[in-house]
């Protein structure tokens, strides 16, 4: 009855003088954003700051980043069933809560560490190494996963054929976000410290939870409204809208498209942050100095900005398997690039393959989900895939060194890429859109 009573107050989505699902546009683009605290692109300008704080080496830093971002993986199905049960707006909620909350705890990790170590009278780096790994893993848990998964969600929720179109307003607000999200923090940092800059974050990020509470609103339907904000439907309209099946996780794990799509999916999120991670050594390798290497994030982020915005607008309107193909191109350009990175070809190849592989990621990761299985159970279908997201991004940095230690250079990985989606090019011959 309380809960009740506390709905009245809020605001009404039916009572909106323009269609509620563009306020959820806004706000739910926004809520990913502020997931960058909790991302490797928001992480990686504390490292050196942080670990010289701790008394922790390069790899111990990195190695409590990956423990805490694989066992943040294993969990974050549950996320997703969360999300299908209780709704975008109590599950973002306490995703920022949390997200904010642990930012003050990590603001406050050396004076912690300090205190346990005289605490347990002991000296060594486990005690910074193991608080560390608890705090990657809340900061993985609820910005890179539960956050962004409960945000991009809430958007495809309120949309259906015009789901592409605003897909592509929230894919270049958020390229332009994240990429220069590295510049505002590290001036934080430089002008505040690294302390100050995550209570910064933090306290933005508990004033945001406050917004989310207020405006994410889990379904038109629960308001009496459409998704694209259509007035009613006509009898032509009212047969296509019962034909869609609503897959529950466990059905859609028996589909080929859920694992082609996923694994597609996955890749790029093992290759890009593979690349982004030893990005400086792979072109030290070849002959380039670290100028050379860092520069191709610019040209590959307007390839992928114009990929991205391209296909959302026409995802509306063409099947989502040629899409898939062109993403395995991209892969298939990215691995041959990395290979060839020593010829004239090779650069260019790079830039055009991640590119490639990072728009249609924007795309087919918002867009295939809610087509090919349904909204209903929508919050456990992405948290699984978010699962293979985050485990192969936590891999990536391991695997490409251990590639390098072994074999003197980081070519196995392209070969390996190569084998990896030829697999998924034949596997996904028949990975068609289960409705």
């Amino acid at each position: 009855m309380f809960n009740h009573l506390f709905q009245k107050q809020l605001i009404d989505p039916a009572k909106s003088p323009v269609f509620y699902g563009y306020v959820i546009l806004v706000i739910g683009t926004i809520g990913i954003y502020c997931s960058i605290p909790g991302q490797t692109i928001g992480v990686s300008v504390f490292t050196d700051p942080v670990k010289d704080a701790l008394g922790l080496s390069r790899n111990q830093f990195s190695n409590a980043y990956m423990i805490g971002t694989i066992v943040s993986s294993l969990v974050i199905g549950r996320a997703g069933v969360w999300f299908d049960v209780y709704g975008a707006r109590y599950v973002a909620f306490f995703a920022a809560l949390t997200l904010g909350l642990t930012l003050f705890l990590c603001s406050w990790s050396a004076s912690m560490s300090t205190y346990i170590k005289e605490l347990l009278s002991v000296d060594t780096w486990v005690v910074p190494f193991v608080l560390m790994t608890i705090l990657f893993f809340m900061l993985r848990f609820a910005g890179q996963g539960v956050l962004t998964m409960a945000s991009r969600n809430v958007i495809m929720i309120w949309f259906d054929k015009n789901r592409g179109k605003v897909n592509s307003f929230s894919s270049v607000a958020l390229s332009f976000g994240f990429s220069s999200s590295p510049l505002w923090i590290n001036g934080l940092i430089e002008g505040y410290g690294w302390s100050q800059t995550w209570q910064f974050l933090a306290i933005g990020l508990l004033f945001f939870s406050i917004l989310i509470f207020l405006f994410y609103k889990i379904s038109p339907e629960k308001h009496g409204l459409l998704p694209d904000g259509v007035n009613h439907l006509n009898t032509q309209e009212q047969r296509k809208t019962t034909v869609p099946k609503q897959f529950t996780l466990e059905e859609a794990k028996k589909e080929r498209a859920f694992w082609m799509y996923g694994l597609t999916l996955a890749f790029n999120s093992f290759f890009i942050t593979g690349l982004t991670f030893h990005i400086v050594s792979i072109f030290n390798l070849q002959g380039f100095v670290k100028e050379d290497a860092i520069a191709i994030f610019l040209p590959g982020s307007v390839v992928a900005v114009t990929v991205s915005t391209l296909f959302n607008f026409l995802s509306d309107y063409l099947p989502l398997k040629l899409y898939l193909y062109l993403m395995l191109l991209g892969g298939i350009l990215a691995s041959l690039g990395f290979l060839l990175l020593s010829t004239p070809v090779g650069v260019p190849m790079l830039i055009a393959g991640f590119g490639t592989l990072g728009g249609f990621f924007a795309v087919l990761n918002a867009v295939a989900w809610p087509r090919f299985f349904g909204r209903t159970h929508l919050g456990s279908i992405t948290g699984k895939i978010m699962s293979f997201l985050i485990l192969a991004s936590a891999l990536a940095p391991s695997v490409f060194s251990f590639c390098l230690s072994t074999f003197g250079s980081y070519k196995m990985v392209g070969f390996l890429g190569l084998a990896f989606l030829l697999f998924l090019a034949i596997g996904s011959i028949k990975a068609n859109n289960p409705q």
